[in-house]
C-alpha cells in the first residue's frame, strides 16, 4: 500500500496526472457504494446535497468503499462544513462543498478541512488513522497535503471569482456541476448541462486550475462525456449515478426481454 494508505491514493493519484472516475451515490444504502467500488470505479461519492445520503450512511459508505480498497468523496450540504470535519475524521479522502462563490467562502471551507496553518480544522481523527497507516504525529504532519478540499464552482459568482476561489490557500481543486452552472449561465432558461456556454466555462475552469497548480472535477452523466473531459484535462470525473445505472440496466434489460 502507499504511504498514507487508501486515504492518500486520490490525491496520489491525481498528483501524477490521472483522471480519476466516481461513482456517486445518493441511495443511503453503504453497499451500492461498496459494490460499486469492487466493481472498477476508483472512488465513491457518497451524495448528502441531493441525495438520500445522511450523515450514518456517509461514514458507513466510507468503510464500506474502504473494504473495496477505494478511497471515499463525500458531497456535503451547502455551507455543512462541520460534517466535512467529520467525514475527514472518518477517512474520506475528500470533500466536495457545494455553491462556493467567493474567497471568502473558500477559505471558510478550507479552514475546517486542514490543520493550521493552512486552517483550524479540530482534532480528532477517530477512524482515519488506521485507514492511512499513521499514527498520530504522523497524520497531523501528512494530512493536509493528501486531505482534499474541493470547491464547487456552479453560479456566475463563482465562475467570475474563480482565481480568488483556486488561489485560495488549503484548496486542492474545483469542481464543476453543470446543471446548475447551465442554469445559473441562461437564467433559469434551460436545463443544458452540455450547452455552449457550460463547455466554454469548462475550458476556463480547467485551464485556471492548471494555472494555480489546483485540478479540475466534473459531474459527468454519461462515460462518453467523463472519457471527454479527461482528455481535457479535468482530474476527477463521475460517471453517472446509482439511480441513473439503475434505471438504464432496468430499461436495457426489459426492453431485451419484452422484445
Amino acid at each position: 500500500m502507499v504511504e498514507g494508505g487508501i486515504v492518500a491514493t486520490l490525491a496520489q493519484r491525481i498528483g501524477n496526472g490521472e483522471c480519476l472516475f466516481a461513482a456517486w451515490v445518493g441511495i443511503n444504502e453503504p453497499m451500492i457504494a461498496e459494490q460499486l467500488a469492487r466493481e472498477g470505479y476508483d472512488t465513491a461519492v457518497m451524495e448528502m446535497q441531493h441525495g438520500s445520503v445522511d450523515v450514518t450512511g456517509a461514514l458507513r459508505g466510507i468503510a464500506a468503499v474502504a473494504l473495496a480498497g477505494k478511497p471515499a468523496i463525500v458531497r456535503i450540504p451547502i455551507g455543512d462544513f462541520a460534517t466535512a470535519s467529520r467525514v475527514i475524521d472518518a477517512g474520506a479522502a475528500a470533500v466536495i462543498a457545494p455553491m462556493i462563490n467567493d474567497a471568502a467562502d473558500a477559505r471558510r471551507f478550507a479552514s475546517f478541512m486542514k490543520f493550521p496553518p493552512l486552517g483550524q480544522r479540530s482534532w480528532g481523527p477517530r477512524a482515519v488513522l488506521s485507514l492511512t497507516g499513521y499514527d498520530a504525529s504522523d497524520y497531523l504532519r501528512h494530512a493536509n497535503a493528501f486531505t482534499l478540499a474541493i470547491a464547487m464552482v456552479e453560479t456566475r459568482e463563482a465562475l467570475a471569482a474563480l482565481d480568488d476561489i483556486l488561489a485560495t490557500p488549503g484548496i486542492d481543486g474545483v469542481f464543476v456541476g453543470p446543471s446548475d452552472l447551465s442554469i445559473a449561465l441562461n437564467d433559469g432558461a434551460a436545463l443544458d448541462a452540455q450547452g455552449a456556454d457550460v463547455d466554454a466555462a469548462l475550458t476556463k475552469i480547467a485551464a485556471s486550475a492548471k494555472a494555480h497548480g489546483k485540478f479540475a472535477a466534473a459531474f459527468c452523466h454519461t462515460g462518453e462525456r467523463a472519457n471527454e473531459l479527461a482528455k481535457r484535462g479535468f482530474s476527477l470525473c463521475s460517471v453517472s449515478s446509482d439511480q441513473m445505472l439503475l434505471r438504464l440496466a432496468a430499461r436495457q434489460e426489459l426492453a431485451k426481454a419484452r422484445a
